[in-house]
């Protein structure tokens, strides 16, 4: 026998967290995951093309690019270090490659995590994103 209270039911109106995040990531709508999340890179749609569902409610604001340097800074600063400790390769050479990498994954990034940040306020109703249904 179950206990009602300790049951999870998900009811009409929850939002899934998880493939609403995965779906931004790809830069897909989080609601029907088929139409596209950004246009002209950094840029969101105002609604979805397939769904119709309004993003005109985003505040995505600077937190991509605080997580992009988060992540780009705490994977390329201890491969610096590991890298020049071992090899130690001339300085121009070291800065070379690692800047061409932080700014490759920099720009991979970027667009991606903008895309997680809208889809999570999607999916938690956050800024207006609840209001509407």
């Amino acid at each position: 026998m179950t206990d009602q209270s300790t049951v999870q039911t998900l009811s009409r109106d929850d939002r899934p967290t998880w493939p609403a995040v995965r779906c931004g990531f790809r830069g897909k709508c989080p609601n029907c995951g088929k139409g596209k999340l950004l246009h002209s890179y950094l840029k969101v749609n105002d609604a979805c093309a397939d769904c119709g569902e309004a993003f005109v409610h985003h505040r995505a604001d600077d937190g991509p690019a605080y997580l992009t340097i988060l992540i780009v800074g705490h994977l390329f600063a201890p491969l610096l270090h590991i890298v020049f400790v071992q090899f130690r390769q001339d300085p121009l050479t070291l800065f070379a490659i690692f800047a061409l990498g932080c700014l490759s994954l920099s720009l991979y990034l970027l667009p991606r995590l903008k895309g997680v940040v809208v889809a999570y306020q999607w999916a938690r109703r956050m800024h207006g994103f609840g209001n509407d249904d």
